[in-house]
């Protein structure tokens, strides 16, 4: 009996033993994650030397990020280096995508760990992006890792094959785990990669699946948590965050377990990050401008910042001689396999601007009468007039600056897409619409521009005047055509008028409908009022069939200029709210409004009709009640 009872005094005790170490283990904090540094990129595009306005390049980028790697290894804190898609397409860079890879292969040589495709990476379709990859593998270089899980390629057509194996050779995958050495152990970093809505709206030509971003991140990070034991997670967002909100601003708040986002496609420069829940988004603007650099820790389970910085690559960063070395192989491409064929060199200098720099409404008017200039040319005396030239400002990707305009510049400004016929540079394409619809597309940019800054117009051939004090969407007072003589015409409705724009600008019209709730449309016509369906039959050629690129218009209008000075307006903003101003000749936006004040002011007035009848009845009654008495 002694020997039981002592039995079940030390099982008594072992049990209290195990209860108090459980209760010890809850009760302690989370253990504590090491720091972790990130440098970071977005929306590079191709910059791979410094502006017109002496910021960026990628020459000076490689040698900040050597001297930030070199900062974190003598504090002994372990780096990663990544970037969130678009890094091709903004320079003349570009034109030797394809056949040589000189992104990927410059982000390799500059120690880039991993990017992910933004919209751009897809300018020149599936076959351009697949033989890109294949030329950044053939080339035997260091190259950044891609992860991508959410945007996807279809088995067909033949293009779609192509990019799938070459997707799959690269190999580009959901996600990638690096590791880093620390003083405490290994230390694993999860990155992986998605693009958003805008995004794949804005690749009209990429022919990929897009499957949403919060439903896909959802899946890659529970996969992640299941099977790697990552201390981060890290996610290449090419969705964006505009004011604080925006796609990757809901991404964090529908996706738990993302510790950094970095956020690209809107160019967006964050100067704090933006903490969700327990997510940062971080962002560091566009064009190699800024290097982010964002230190964090986890201490008792939460993300702590211990350092965020936005460092300038301004002249005060020495260019590398090693990037120096490697850009100028690339130029030499450039100018052999690409500019030979336009009798130009990349350091060619066209025209020199007077004065200060252009603003974008003044370098897109300029842009509007190269085109104008470049269609009379080719066209000779088949020339139609041109009722129209426009250029968005979304395909405006940089100004005419002070000083002199090389043919690299030019092209910087005009740099986007390629042709039908797979060359860089979007064509320019030539269609017809109706006064009503411009009319409307005018109103987009009075508008929709206020939200949509891409949507804003210029251009040449047309002038606007709009009040922004006026009804959303009935906010354009006076349009007219102008006339060779400096005269103006009055727009007609039902008449048809040409309209000159590169492709890409060409193949956005049909977002006006959407942008506008369905109130607007803008329908792109033949010369015989039918609508187009497909606007690459109107690529505008020469008698060989050489597309005319909307970066070569305006490079020759360039060198036939020679000298240009700033100045002009063609639209005209004109704020009133006196009640004429405002309610002068109204659209249908400003008709339903009134219609429904009329309606409540109706309302009101029956309202207090039927009360004072009411009163009057129960005064009646109680009349007839004291009557009675």
């Amino acid at each position: 009996m002694r020997l039981i009872r002592r039995i079940f005094a030390g099982a008594l005790c072992v049990l209290a033993a195990v209860c108090v170490l459980g209760a010890t283990a809850a009760a302690a904090p989370a253990e504590d994650t090491a720091s972790l540094t990130i440098l970071f990129t977005h929306d590079t595009h191709d910059h791979f030397y410094p502006d017109a306005g002496d910021l960026g390049g990628y020459t000076r980028l490689a040698a900040l990020l050597e001297e930030q790697r070199a900062a974190a290894a003598a504090e002994g804190v372990p780096v990663v280096t990544l970037d969130a898609g678009d890094f091709s397409m903004g320079s003349l860079f570009q034109t030797i995508y394809a056949a040589d890879a000189p992104e990927l292969r410059a982000l390799g040589a500059m120690g880039y760990d991993v990017t992910t495709l933004g919209n751009h990476e897809f300018d020149y379709r599936q076959q351009g992006l697949a033989e890109m990859l294949r030329a950044a593998m053939d080339s035997g270089d260091p190259l950044p890792a891609i992860v991508q899980a959410n945007y996807t390629t279809p088995v067909d057509p033949a293009a779609g094959r192509a990019l799938v194996q070459a997707m799959a050779d690269y190999p580009v995958t959901d996600y990638v785990v690096l590791e880093r050495e620390t003083a405490g152990g290994v230390l694993r970093v999860a990155v992986f990669g998605v693009m958003g809505l805008d995004s794949h709206e804005c690749a009209p030509m990429s022919g990929m699946e897009y499957r949403p971003i919060a439903e896909e991140a959802e899946r890659v990070v529970a996969e992640i948590q299941a099977n790697e034991a990552a201390d981060y997670i890290i996610c290449l967002s090419h969705s964006g965050t505009e004011d604080g909100k925006g796609e990757d601003y809901e991404l964090a708040r529908a996706v738990d377990g993302i510790d950094v986002i970095i956020s690209g496609h809107t160019h967006t420069t964050l100067p704090e990050p933006i903490r969700v829940n327990d997510t940062l988004i971080v962002s560091c603007g566009e064009y190699t401008k800024n290097l982010g650099v964002l230190t964090v820790s986890r201490s008792g389970g939460g993300l702590e910042v211990e350092d965020y910085q936005l460092l300038p690559l301004d002249s005060s960063v020495p260019e590398d001689p090693d990037m120096l070395a490697l850009a100028a192989v690339f130029q030499a491409k450039v100018n052999e396999s690409y500019l030979s064929d336009f009798g130009l060199r990349y350091d060619q200098v066209l025209a020199a601007v007077e004065g200060r720099d252009f603003t974008v409404e003044e370098t897109g008017n300029l842009i509007g009468d190269a085109y104008i200039r470049a269609i009379r040319r080719l066209e000779g005396g088949d020339y139609v007039p041109v009722d129209f030239a426009v250029a968005p400002a979304g395909v405006i990707r940089d100004v005419l600056r002070a000083g002199e305009v090389t043919t690299a510049q030019a092209f910087d400004i005009l740099s986007l897409g390629s042709g039908a016929d797979g060359t860089p540079g979007y064509p320019l394409v030539s269609v017809y619409l109706t006064g009503a619809d411009l009319k409307n597309a005018f109103e987009v940019d009075a508008s929709i521009s206020a939200l949509m800054p891409a949507a804003a117009l210029y251009g040449a051939g047309m002038r606007w005047t709009w009040n922004p004090c006026r009804m959303f969407l009935d906010r354009v007072t006076a349009a007219a055509r102008l006339l060779p003589d400096g005269g103006e015409a009055a727009i007609e409705d039902d008449r048809l008028y040409r309209v000159a724009a590169d492709l890409y600008s060409g193949q956005m019209l049909g977002a006006v409908e959407a942008q506008s709730l369905g109130l607007l449309t803008v329908t792109p016509r033949d010369e015989n009022g039918e609508p187009i369906a497909d606007l690459e039959s109107r690529i505008i050629k020469a008698a060989d069939g050489t597309e005319l690129k909307a970066w070569y218009a305006l490079a020759s209008y360039l060198e036939e200029q020679g000298t240009l000075r700033p100045g002009g307006a063609r639209k005209t903003e004109n704020a009133s709210r006196s009640p004429l101003a405002l309610l002068a000749n109204p659209g249908p936006p400003t008709l339903a409004v009134l219609g429904v004040l009329v309606l409540l002011a109706a309302l009101a007035v029956l309202t207090v009709k039927l009360v004072r009848r009411r009163k009057n009845v129960r005064r009646s009654g109680r009349r007839a009640q004291k009557g009675k008495k």
